[in-house]
């Protein structure tokens, strides 16, 4: 039996085990004995391994009564979730997560499936009240190494700075709006140090000059990217991630790009870029960048 039926009944049952969670904690007389509470990228990261593991109670991190999907090939609130493990393979999902993080009230984890194939994820998580409320992911293929041999997840994870995250998140909008979004691409020097740019895409080397040799091959087969709009920063110390809305190779496509600074420069980046489904295709109508 697939151990991800569990989880599938779990969901189902939750809200009944919540009301009867309420009747208990209504008829409790003596002190209930106090446990660590998760932080919120705690749950979050829990909640994705769980894909793998069949483990149960991170589905209660879930708030059964709204769950609002920003994936635009999954239904909405938990049936949709449901409708999506009940096409899971015999043996599970698979679900590393490599780097997580908290803003606010948001989540946002990079990891490597198996999810109908293998793949990298980015999921971004919104939370109310401990519970998990919204999400939204992109999604690619694993790839090769990239031509200076790095992967789409290896690469720096310890976070610090944690005092510079706000001025961190400002930077990153500020090259991908001024660089990316207006096209001054004369102004990008202004955000590395020098040629030290460490790069995760999968097709493009290390260092301004291997972006600048990846835009040269774009241009020469006619490839195009366009930054349009600039949707949502989110960061914790040295880690942000951008979400933004444009066009790669002339199809509706989301970026979502991490970026890791250092001492005010951007030293390092991880990239998903996914296309965005045809409106005949959405299975809910909540959009990929509703924040």
């Amino acid at each position: 039996m697939k151990r991800i039926t569990t989880i599938i009944a779990l969901a189902v049952l939750i809200t009944a085990c919540n009301s009867k969670k309420k009747e208990t904690e209504d008829t409790q007389t003596e002190p209930m004995e106090t446990t660590t509470e998760l932080s919120n990228k705690e749950k979050a990261a829990a909640l994705l391994v769980s894909l793998e593991t069949g483990d149960q109670t991170p589905i209660s991190y879930i708030n059964p009564d709204k769950y609002i999907q920003h994936n635009l090939a999954v239904g909405d609130g938990l049936a949709g979730f449901g409708e999506v493990m009940k096409h899971a393979p015999e043996d599970g999902f698979k679900a590393k997560v490599v780097r997580s993080f908290e803003d606010g009230d948001y989540t946002f984890s990079h990891t490597i499936y198996d999810f109908f194939g293998p793949k990298i994820g980015f999921d971004i998580f919104r939370f109310e009240n401990g519970k998990i409320v919204e999400h939204w992911d992109n999604l690619a293929e694993l790839t090769p190494a990239n031509p200076s041999g790095h992967s789409q997840t290896d690469g720096e994870t310890a976070i610090n700075d944690l005092d510079k995250t706000e001025a961190n998140k400002v930077i990153v909008e500020d090259f991908l709006n001024t660089v990316l979004v207006n096209g001054g691409f004369d102004k990008m020097s202004n955000y590395f140090d020098g040629d030290n740019y460490i790069q995760h895409n999968s097709m493009i080397g290390d260092g301004l000059s291997g972006l600048g040799k990846a835009l040269e091959e774009m241009a020469k087969n006619g490839v195009t990217m366009v930054y349009d709009k600039v949707h949502k920063a989110l960061g914790e110390g040295n880690f942000v991630l951008a979400v933004s809305e444009g066009k790669f190779a002339g199809a509706h496509t989301s970026f979502y790009d991490l970026f890791r600074i250092e001492n005010g420069k951007i030293a390092e980046h991880w990239d998903i870029i996914e296309t965005i489904l045809p409106e005949t295709e959405h299975k809910n109508t909540n959009g990929k960048f509703n924040f």
